[in-house]
């Protein structure tokens, strides 16, 4: 399933990859958490396997992305099937398990761990909604829910 980025996210990315040396898959630029920060966040899907190298020692080569497109950034790792892909949405979140399921419409049921569900919602719902959007670009499916 390919991703359409809008010329914002191209930019985003070329200075991702650029500052990182990293690919980026897609990017997302997600509302402010409160209505009196003007600040976005980026999500940003790293390729498989590159997270270590996109993030730097002690995070240094994330934050000097941040400080380049000044915005706060979130990494998420990009995985082949449509189950990693979605635990790696929710990440740091203990995810236990997801189901996908195909009926009316295609549905990521995810297992996630008591302690861990406000990480997985995230504030103001931003790391679940990001979630949502990136596995129906990605994969197709048109819900993550929490169980």
């Amino acid at each position: 399933m390919g991703v359409t980025l809008d010329d914002d996210a191209r930019q985003y990315l070329a200075a991702f990859e650029e500052v990182t040396g990293v690919s980026g898959q897609d990017c997302l630029v997600t509302d402010a958490i409160d209505t009196e920060s003007a600040d976005d966040r980026l999500v940003v899907v790293v390729s498989s396997g590159r997270m270590s190298e996109a993030i730097g020692p002690g995070g240094r080569t994330v934050r000097k992305y941040e400080e380049r497109v000044g915005k706060p950034v979130r990494l998420v790792e990009d995985a082949d099937d449509p189950e990693a892909f979605v635990a790696n949405t929710l990440a740091p979140a203990a995810v236990y398990n997801v189901t996908i399921s195909e009926n009316e419409d295609t549905v990521a049921y995810v297992e996630v761990a008591n302690d861990d569900r406000g990480v997985a919602i995230g504030t103001g719902g931003q790391t679940i909604e990001a979630a949502r959007e990136l596995a129906d670009r990605h994969f197709g499916i048109d819900d993550v829910q929490l169980i």
